[in-house]
C-alpha cells in the first residue's frame, strides 16, 4: 500500500451514529456533539473506518445495522462498553473527573481510584479494534479526554502507525492539572502520539507547561506554528488547532428560501420582540445560571425593555442520568419560572424556554431569527454555537455576545462582545449594547467574524492536522451540501 492509499481511522468514545434498541427494533439516530458536526462532512468526503462505541451493548444484529449505514468509502466500527465501563469509564472517570477537572471545577471532582483502572481496561478494549481495523501505513486520528492512554495501549502491542490526538475540551494549567492523581501516567500516554493538538495556543501552553513540571528531563524545541516536546524518551508535536465547522454548507442551507420564511415565522411569533438566544446543551460548564441573572439584572435596570426582548433559552438534553446535571436542570428552571414570575405581562413572556433537542433546520431558523446570541460559557474548548451562528448570518446581521474564557473568543474578538460571565453587572450591560446595537455596526463586526470562519473552516481544521504529520488529506475541496446529520453542534 502506498502512502497515498494511506486510511483515515478515527477513533472517539462515540460513533457519529447511536444505536437505540425500542423493544425489538433497533433504531439509528445521528449522535450529536461539536465532534460529529465538526468531523463527519470531513470523514465522509476522505473516506476510511469510524471507531467507536454505537451507545448500546453488544448485538450480532448491530453490526448489519452498521453496513446498512455505511457507504463504499467509509465504514463504523463498534466497541461495545458493559455496564460497568459505562458507570466507571464514560459516567466516573470522564465526567465525574476529567470534565470538571480540565473546566477548573475541581471541586466536582470524585477521584475514585476504580474509576482509573476501569478507564485504563477501556483504552484497551478500543485498541483491541483499532488493532484488528488498522493497517501498518494507516494514519489514526484519535479524538479526546476518553481515550488520552490509547496510543500506549496501542504502542505497547507494537503498532508504530502516525498517531494524531485532538483534545477538544481545555487543557488546565499546572496548579489545576496536577490534582489528578494519576497526571504522570496520563502525561505518559499523551507523549506516545506522534503529534497532539489543541484547540488554543493556552490549551498546547499549558500542556507544555505540565509536561516541564512533571519531567525533568523535558526539552521544548520551539518550531514557529509548532513545538516539539521531548521527555521521558519520547518526541511530539504539539500545536494549536482551532477545531471549526462546515462553513460552506451552513452559509448555503440557512439563505435557502425555506430557512428565511421559518425564520420570518418564528420573529412573528415574537411579535417584533428583540430576541436573544441562548443554545446549549445541558451542563455547567456553560453558564446557563449566570446567563439568566445576567438577563434579570438586564429587565430590572431597564424597565423601557418590558414587553420588547425575549431570552429564548434552549437546553439540549444531556447526561441526565447524573444527579449533579439533573440538579442543575432543576436550578435552571427555577430561574426561568423566578424570571418570569416577577416580570411577565399580558402578550410578554420575557424568558421562554425549550428543553429538547433541534434539527438542523430548526438549528438554521434560530440563528437567522435571532437579533443577539448570548454564550456564557465558564470554561470551553471552542463553542462551535458562536462559529454556526455567524456562518448562518449571510446578511451580516446579529450581535455575537461571547464569553472570554470560551476558546472562540481567540478567534472571534474582533466582532464580538465579550463578556466575563462571572460579572453579572458587565454582562447585563453588553446585552443592552447588543440590543440596540446599528446595523451598520453589526455588519462591520459581523464580516469579519465570517471571514474568519469561512478560511479557516472544518476542512481547513482537518488538513492543518493532517500536514503536520504527513498525511494525505481531503480528495478535493467539497461543494456546499445539506447534511442530514444535523443536531445542534454543541461544544464539547
Amino acid at each position: 500500500m502506498s502512502q497515498r492509499d494511506a486510511r483515515l481511522i478515527v477513533v472517539s468514545n462515540r460513533l457519529p451514529i447511536t444505536i437505540e434498541q425500542v423493544g425489538r427494533q433497533i433504531q439509528v439516530r445521528p449522535s450529536s456533539g461539536g465532534l460529529v458536526s465538526a468531523l463527519l462532512p470531513a470523514f465522509k468526503d476522505k473516506g476510511g473506518c469510524w471507531v467507536g462505541w454505537p451507545g448500546t451493548d453488544y448485538d450480532p444484529d448491530i453490526a448489519r445495522v452498521l453496513r446498512n449505514e455505511c457507504a463504499p468509502e467509509y465504514s463504523f466500527e463498534p466497541v461495545f462498553l458493559n455496564d460497568e465501563e459505562k458507570k466507571c469509564f464514560y459516567d466516573g472517570w470522564s465526567n465525574e473527573i476529567i470534565w470538571p477537572l480540565f473546566h477548573d471545577l475541581q471541586s466536582n471532582c470524585n477521584f475514585d481510584p476504580a474509576y482509573w483502572a476501569v478507564y485504563r481496561d477501556a483504552n484497551e478494549k478500543f485498541a483491541d479494534v483499532v488493532e484488528q481495523t488498522a493497517g501498518h501505513k494507516d494514519f489514526i486520528w484519535v479524538h479526546d479526554y476518553h481515550l488520552m492512554m490509547l496510543a500506549d495501549a496501542l504502542r505497547s502491542r507494537g503498532m508504530r502507525s502516525k498517531m494524531a490526538y485532538f483534545h477538544h475540551i481545555p487543557f488546565p494549567a499546572p496548579d489545576i492539572f496536577e490534582k489528578l492523581p494519576w497526571r504522570c501516567e496520563i502525561l505518559r500516554g499523551l507523549l506516545q502520539f506522534t503529534a497532539l493538538g489543541f484547540q488554543t495556543q493556552r490549551d498546547s501552553g499549558n500542556f507544555v507547561s505540565c509536561i516541564r513540571r512533571c519531567f525533568s528531563d523535558a526539552k521544548v524545541e520551539d518550531l514557529g506554528s509548532k513545538v516539539l516536546v521531548r521527555a521521558e524518551q519520547q518526541c511530539v508535536s504539539v500545536g494549536s488547532f482551532p477545531i471549526s465547522v462546515d462553513y460552506k454548507s451552513l452559509a448555503c442551507d440557512a439563505t435557502t428560501l425555506e430557512t428565511r420564511e421559518r425564520a420570518a415565522v418564528l420573529r412573528q411569533e415574537f411579535q417584533g420582540k428583540k430576541i436573544v438566544l441562548g443554545l446549549d446543551r445541558l451542563d455547567y460548564t456553560k453558564g446557563i445560571p449566570q446567563r439568566l441573572a445576567a438577563f434579570r439584572e438586564l429587565l430590572r435596570r431597564e424597565p423601557s425593555l418590558k414587553s420588547k426582548v425575549t431570552l429564548l433559552q434552549v437546553v439540549v438534553p444531556s447526561r441526565e442520568d447524573i444527579p449533579q446535571y439533573q440538579r442543575l436542570k432543576d436550578t435552571i428552571e427555577k430561574l426561568v419560572s423566578e424570571i418570569n414570575g416577577e416580570y411577565s405581562a399580558p402578550g410578554w413572556t420575557p424568558v421562554v424556554y425549550w428543553h429538547r433537542s433541534l434539527s438542523r433546520p430548526e438549528l438554521l431558523t434560530l440563528y437567522r431569527a435571532a437579533d443577539v446570541v448570548f454564550i456564557t460559557s465558564l470554561k470551553d474548548g471552542m463553542n462551535l454555537v458562536a462559529k454556526e451562528f455567524c456562518a448562518a448570518r449571510s446578511d451580516e446581521i446579529g450581535v455575537l455576545v461571547l464569553s472570554e474564557f470560551a476558546g472562540a473568543a481567540a478567534e472571534l474578538k474582533k466582532g464580538a462582545l465579550l463578556v466575563n460571565p462571572y460579572d453579572t453587572e458587565g454582562m447585563s450591560a453588553a446585552l443592552m449594547r447588543a440590543l440596540w446595537m446599528p446595523e451598520r455596526e453589526q455588519r462591520l463586526r459581523m464580516r469579519p467574524m465570517r471571514e474568519v470562519i469561512e478560511h479557516a473552516d472544518v476542512y481547513e481544521w482537518c488538513k492543518s492536522i493532517w500536514r503536520d504529520v504527513g498525511f494525505n488529506g481531503i480528495r478535493s475541496y467539497p461543494q456546499p451540501h445539506t447534511t442530514n446529520m444535523g443536531s445542534a453542534a454543541m461544544a464539547i
